[in-house]
Parts: C-alpha cells; sequence; structure tokens
C-alpha cells in the first residue's frame, strides 16, 4: 500500500510540474520546446515498445522452432510478417515525430 501512495504522489507531481512550466513564457522563449519533447517521445517510445515487441517475437518463434522442427517453415513465415508489422510501428513513430518537428 505504502508503494501505491509512492507511485501516485511521484506520478502527481510529474502531472503538476509541467504546469508550472507553462505559466510564465521565459525571455526569447517561443514555447515550442513542447513540440520536440513530443517527436523525441514518440521515436523512442515506438523503438521502445518494437524492441520489446521484436524480441518477444524471434524469442518465442525460435522455442516453437526447438519444440517442432516440422513446422518451422509456417512459423518462419509467420515470424517474418509479424516482425514487418511491428517494425511499421516504429516507422509511425518516426513519422509523428518528423511531423510534429515540422519537417515534413
Amino acid at each position: 500500500m505504502r508503494k501505491i501512495g509512492l507511485f501516485l504522489t511521484t506520478l502527481a507531481v510529474l502531472l503538476v510540474t509541467p504546469l508550472a512550466a507553462f505559466a510564465q513564457s521565459a525571455g526569447g522563449s517561443d514555447g515550442t520546446w513542447g513540440y520536440a519533447l513530443g517527436a523525441g517521445l514518440a521515436v523512442g517510445l515506438a523503438g521502445l515498445g518494437c524492441g520489446i515487441g521484436q524480441g518477444l517475437t524471434a524469442g518465442n518463434t525460435t522455442a516453437g522452432i526447438a519444440r517442432n522442427p516440422g513446422a518451422a517453415g509456417a512459423m518462419f513465415t509467420n515470424f517474418i510478417l509479424g516482425m514487418v508489422l511491428i517494425e511499421s510501428i516504429a516507422i509511425y513513430g518516426l513519422v509523428i515525430g518528423l511531423l510534429l518537428q515540422g519537417k515534413i
């Protein structure tokens, strides 16, 4: 229970802190740093999620082929299709990051 309380308190502080940053504009700041932060988060989180997904997919496919070598052809086809779909998520994150930066 104590860990949950600490987690919720930390989450509340992290969610309220940006409000203080937006309260007053600093001298010479045009307020576009949020777009750069959003672009970095989009690319970083998409890459993190895809890395985890690809690792799990490769590990489970390897374990499945080790248990049943006769089904390696069908598993490999599904493995490649899954990897392509997972990688498309990273490309979406990159496109969102570029859109936020105004490069597209």
